[in-house]
């Protein structure tokens, strides 16, 4: 008689856990869900990419002129997403993080940034897929210095 009750309640959780994982999933789609090597998600980040990121970034991923250089107001000129800008140096989660929240999501003493947040603009998904375009751009040393990058930042938060 025991059996049945021990089986119930353990089904139970896994049909609570599964049903936990896949509703936040739904609502906040994570890096995981968007496959950032399929030429429809690269696509999609392009589009978003223009729409959004291109008036300051450029057309080309090139950066205003300067970039390196503060303005008058004390922030930096909107910098490159190619190869010759530091945008592959950096982890996906610092990457996704600066684009959603913007500059000031960042929280460096001292650094004043004219990154805007995108939250109410993009969702995650669209988010990840710029990622993806930008990515797609790199040469191949620069998306496989940036995945190191990644690993070593989510092995850091699992440690």
């Amino acid at each position: 008689m025991k059996k049945p009750i021990i089986f119930a309640g353990g089904l139970g959780a896994v049909v609570v856990a599964g049903a936990v994982i896949y509703f936040s999933a739904a609502a906040k789609p994570s890096q995981a869900m968007v496959d950032q090597s399929d030429p429809q998600v690269i696509a999609s980040g392009e589009a978003v990419y223009n729409q959004y990121c291109a008036s300051c970034h450029g057309v080309n991923l090139e950066g205003q002129p300067n970039w390196q250089s503060t303005k008058a107001d004390g922030t930096l000129p909107a910098p490159p997403h190619d190869e010759d800008g530091h945008t592959w140096h950096h982890a996906d989660g610092i990457l996704f993080n600066y684009t959603k929240g913007g500059g000031d999501s960042l929280g460096l003493k001292g650094f004043k940034s004219g990154m805007p947040p995108f939250k109410s603009m993009l969702d995650d998904g669209q988010i990840w897929s710029v990622l993806a375009y930008l990515k797609s751009r790199w040469p191949e040393k620069h998306r496989a210095r940036q995945a190191l990058a990644t690993q070593q930042a989510n092995q850091q938060e699992q440690n």
